[in-house]
């Protein structure tokens, strides 16, 4: 599951009819079990870990009432822009 981290941004797709909680939703109701999260656009929050943390702590609550373990699951801050923690070359 790919969230975007920026500000605004997250807000929008967590919200009560947000593509972040229907992407996730769908997800668990078509069988995936184990999930990843990346926190895209975090350059734009200058690698913000307070911000991070904060969409990790709203996720995590999220995900919990569709039935994923959080505990389960890894959450990876990412930049497609820059390609930072996408790729090892």
């Amino acid at each position: 599951l790919i969230i975007a981290g920026g500000t605004g941004e997250f807000e929008a797709g967590i919200s009560k009819d947000g593509q972040t909680r229907e992407h996730a939703l769908l997800a668990f109701t078509l069988g995936v079990r184990q999930l990843i999260v990346a926190v895209n656009k975090m350059d734009t929050t200058k690698w913000s870990e307070d911000r991070f943390n904060e969409i990790v702590k709203e996720t995590s609550n999220f995900i919990k009432k569709v039935g994923y373990n959080p505990k389960a699951v890894a959450f990876v801050p990412i930049s497609g822009w820059h390609g930072d923690n996408m790729l090892e070359e």
